[in-house]
């Protein structure tokens, strides 16, 4: 039993900092205030982002009991069944980890020029690889640049 954990932890922080290389919002309900007051949504831009939460909160919590149940109920009596129960949580995690994502592609996609250059701004500070996203306000301007 031991062992698994240990797997079920290797695979989890290897997804973890894969992740954590790209600069994310994490949108969720209890960020919504700092985005709020950090990217000085309008209520346009909040309204769409609680909608988002909502469907995100839905769709995770469908993940997370998938997860469960492959924990509760896949075997683990051998190596090979472990090295498969990792795989199968792997996967779900992703899972978790893209649907997260899509959700900040959306918030980003609304935001105005000062928004997105904030953002952007953040992320150098931060040492993260901003999420490429052209927002529909500069969507009639010059692409992004790398």
């Amino acid at each position: 039993m031991q062992f698994k954990g240990f797997i079920l932890v290797v695979f989890s922080l290897t997804s973890f900092f894969v992740a954590a290389q790209e600069c994310v919002l994490g949108v969720s309900e209890k960020s919504s205030e700092i985005l709020i007051k950090v990217f000085q949504l309008n209520e346009e831009q909040v309204a769409k982002m609680e909608v988002w939460q909502a469907e995100l909160q839905l769709k995770t919590k469908a993940l997370e009991d998938e997860i469960q149940l492959l924990l509760d109920t896949h075997p683990q009596s051998s190596p090979q069944e472990l090295t498969t129960l990792a795989d199968k949580y792997q996967q779900l995690q992703q899972k978790i980890v893209n649907v997260s994502r899509e959700t900040d592609v959306s918030l980003l996609s609304i935001f105005n020029e000062k928004q997105y250059e904030r953002y952007i701004m953040l992320c150098d500070e931060a040492r993260r690889r901003p999420i490429k996203v052209v927002p529909l306000a500069l969507q009639g301007n010059a692409e992004i640049k790398d």
